[in-house]
């Protein structure tokens, strides 16, 4: 019966949005749930300090989380296209393959964080306590990595074959316990003991273990076990293993590449003092917090290329992309604009004082001009995961991040610069980014690729 079954796309707006809105929701809500972290530990105290050292901890885990993301997005990208085939049974195997490698990715980022992290972080960071603060905190926030690697596989599926729909009943589960829990074991509410920062790393776990039961729930009771046999081979499958690898192991590269350089920023960031360090930490709450939209066409456009290849239909790659260019550009531009109109009402959320809110406004400034910017770039990059060459776009990461790591370095650094100058690194990298992914496009060399 699953070969009856269609989870093949049409190029339409309306499809676009039916795609993109629930993914929207299910990357809104751990942003949501990050920043509500940085919300209940800016108000521990008015020194910034818990506020400083959420940050480094934040870039740290977010290394993880963004190699589970690579795995998703060549996992997404294989199943759009499957889909797009109309080869219904060769989702289940892919996605079961999908989970092992992602369980095996989740035991050594276990073992980096206990064993080789407080090394690192003792060379890279200047403050002692800030170290020992964020040593401590990690070693107890990387057991929710199992947890979330599950969810970032299932995020795979769903969108993969066009039924993102189901993504917002966990991430809902995920966002009611984070910020219960936020509440009661950050202060010692609800009648649980107060862990102050610590008890953030608790409550996230739990968070991202409701939010992965919650949608497997929904998807075993919606039938879609059972449609895309989820579960008939759970053996080890080298060959479907390897072609993930494949597909994914350039993206996994990087996604990692893009964190530690941007973990290189907020290192000399934290060189700066623990007030720019702190700013620097909200305006990566922007990002999170309004770059959602853009994502979540970001996401759309990698499955709908896919699923548009698989049909045949290359030639009208370029007018998808233009489609979703459209929403993506008209939603930054409204962002953008409500960031400089209201900035300190965004940032009167953090409980910090005057001096704090003056000195990160003009860090808001360039921060939503890059939003702008991320939303055209990311959309090229993500066709170019979609056509399956994923080594373009490796090779895109690298170049933007030469010119990207020499910026920072050279005004952080070398000539002790504002961080207002510091983020403007931001207008280079999504700069660089859409002018090679473009060209690749337009090139027409990915045509006639076959995965």
């Amino acid at each position: 019966m699953a070969e009856n079954i269609n989870y093949k796309v049409s190029i339409t707006t309306r499809d676009i949005l039916r795609m993109a809105i629930p993914i929207s929701m299910a990357i809104l809500v751990p942003q949501i749930n990050f920043i509500t972290n940085n919300i209940f530990l800016g108000h521990l105290d008015e020194t910034s300090e818990a506020l400083s050292t959420a940050g480094i901890t934040g870039v740290y885990y977010l290394l993880f989380a963004v190699v589970g993301q690579g795995l998703n997005n060549g996992l997404q990208a294989l199943i759009a296209r499957r889909a797009g085939e109309g080869r219904i049974e060769e989702i289940g195997k892919l996605f079961i393959q999908g989970m092992i490698i992602a369980m095996a990715l989740a035991l050594i980022g276990i073992l980096l964080t206990w064993f080789v992290a407080p090394a690192i972080l003792s060379w890279s960071l200047t403050s002692q306590p800030l170290r020992d603060q964020a040593v401590q905190f990690l070693r107890i926030r990387i057991w929710g990595l199992p947890f979330l690697y599950i969810y970032q596989m299932r995020n795979a599926l769903l969108v993969g074959t066009n039924q993102s729909k189901y993504l917002i009943y966990g991430t809902l589960a995920e966002s009611v316990v984070n910020i219960t829990l936020d509440y009661g074991l950050i202060y010692g509410h609800l009648g649980l003991p107060a862990l102050g920062f610590n008890g953030a790393a608790y409550a996230s776990i739990a968070a991202e273990a409701a939010g992965m039961l919650a949608v497997f729930l929904i998807i075993h009771a919606k039938g879609v076990s059972q449609q895309l046999h989820l579960y008939k081979y759970r053996k080890f499958d080298p060959a479907n293993s390897r072609l993930i690898l494949v597909q994914s192991s350039p993206l996994v590269f990087q996604f990692t590449l893009s964190i530690l350089a941007w973990t290189f920023f907020y290192i000399l960031i934290e060189h700066h003092g623990r007030q720019a360090l702190a700013i620097s930490n909200t305006m990566r709450n922007i990002f999170g917090l309004f770059g959602v939209f853009t994502w979540a066409f970001a996401s759309t456009t990698n499955a709908m290329v896919s699923n548009i290849i698989g049909q045949k239909m290359e030639h009208r790659v370029i007018e998808l992309v233009h489609k979703i260019l459209r929403l993506s550009i008209s939603f930054a531009l409204l962002v953008a604009l409500l960031l400089n109109i209201f900035p300190e009402v965004f940032l009167a959320v953090y409980g910090q004082d005057a001096a704090f809110t003056q000195a990160a406004i003009p860090v808001i400034r360039v921060v939503s001009s890059a939003l702008v910017m991320m939303s055209f770039a990311t959309i090229w990059l993500n066709a170019v995961t979609g056509t399956a060459n994923t080594r373009i776009n490796l090779l895109i990461e690298l170049v933007t991040l030469v010119f990207y790591c020499i910026y920072v370095y050279l005004v952080l650094q070398q000539w002790n610069m504002s961080i207002i100058v510091g983020w403007m690194s931001e207008w280079i990298y999504w700069g660089v980014i859409f002018i090679l992914s473009w060209l690749y496009i337009r090139s027409g060399r990915w045509k006639g690729k076959v995965i």
